[in-house]
């Protein structure tokens, strides 16, 4: 597991509107058995707040980071990598960050 890679939701009750989980937890806590997850939701169920809500697309797929519905999950509870966004961490850290600072 790596800060930023983006795994399947394996969850079906869910799957469908949120597609995938963007794992937001530095490495550097590898050793933990959760990791802190963002929802990527489909584009077309969401709607985008600017700086808060960047978007991606993964395979061909937009998605839409909810940034606000971050959660911590079991790393047993994480689907396949499929992607990762380590090219987009700027945007993903800059959304982090208002929502905990505000700026």
């Amino acid at each position: 597991m790596a800060q930023f890679d983006v795994h399947r939701n394996p969850n079906p009750k869910t799957n469908r509107t949120v597609p995938y989980l963007l794992d937001v937890q530095a490495d550097l806590l590898d050793m933990l058995a959760t990791r802190v997850v963002v929802p990527l939701i489909a584009a077309d169920k969401a709607r985008a707040a600017r700086g808060l809500n960047p978007e991606f697309t993964i395979g061909e797929t937009a998605v839409i980071m909810s940034t606000a519905e971050l959660a911590g999950i079991s790393v047993r509870s994480l689907g396949d990598k499929v992607a990762t966004l380590k090219d987009r961490r700027g945007e993903i850290v800059s959304a982090l960050d208002l929502l905990f600072t505000g700026g």
